[in-house]
């Protein structure tokens, strides 16, 4: 038995729902590593009370997605070196999994085959950002793979956070287009159930995409610091 009033499990319910939706803000990169967040300007987004606010900043930042500095806010998180390595530990561990879990004209498998086409379609407009949304939303159907709302609900938080890390990044061919075919290698081995020859396009696809996202985030704070140097 609980002593919870309704009203206080309706105010609960309203806070992960605008949490999610922020998230999927976060994922569209539509907010910037870095950015200050105003408490006036987000609750009148989602037209929400400032209490409730709150509670949506709280949530947020348990996720590892925003971070509260005393005495000047809330800001977007940034995320830095070691947190590129172990989100990639991480997306290793969920999408191995999901694709050994994988069978043949799983719903899912359309899904990826869809979105890698659109990502060669906007990849030869040269439109770069929306190359890496829509490759986060592959992998987003790669994990429904598993069909657990628990998996892709905690694979959505590593999306976020690897979004944020791609925005402290310029959007370019080298970080973008050698997946848009790797994409589509993918699909085809999944669509005929070659299970370990996915497996095994998988780990060097992540093992590559950890290597170039590192090497350009240290390439990018490098510059950085001698800007601010000089």
């Amino acid at each position: 038995m609980t002593n919870e009033k309704p009203e206080e499990t309706d105010d609960r319910s309203l806070a992960e729902s605008v949490a999610a939706r922020t998230r999927e803000l976060l994922i569209a990169g539509e907010f910037s590593p870095g950015e200050k967040l105003s408490e006036q300007q987000v609750a009148a987004r989602f037209g929400i009370s400032r209490n409730t606010l709150r509670e949506v900043f709280r949530l947020l930042t348990s996720q590892r997605l925003l971070t509260y500095v005393p005495n000047r806010g809330v800001f977007v998180v940034a995320p830095d070196e070691a947190a590129v390595i172990d989100i990639y530990r991480v997306r290793s561990v969920i999408q191995k999994g999901a694709v050994q879990a994988a069978t043949r004209g799983h719903p899912a498998i359309s899904r990826m085959r869809l979105l890698a086409e659109q990502g060669c379609e906007v990849g030869s407009d040269g439109d770069w950002r929306q190359v890496g949304t829509i490759n986060m939303e592959f992998h987003r159907a790669m994990v429904e793979l598993c069909d657990s709302t628990r998996l892709s609900a905690s694979f959505d938080l590593v999306l976020a956070e690897l979004r944020l890390v791609f925005g402290q990044l310029e959007d370019t061919p080298y970080l973008h287009e050698p997946y848009i075919g790797l994409n589509a290698s993918l699909v085809r081995v999944l669509e005929v159930g070659d299970i370990p020859a996915a497996v095994s396009q998988l780990e060097a696809y992540l093992l590559q995409s950890e290597r170039a996202v590192l090497a350009a985030l240290q390439r990018t704070r490098r510059y950085s610091r001698r800007e601010l140097a000089s």
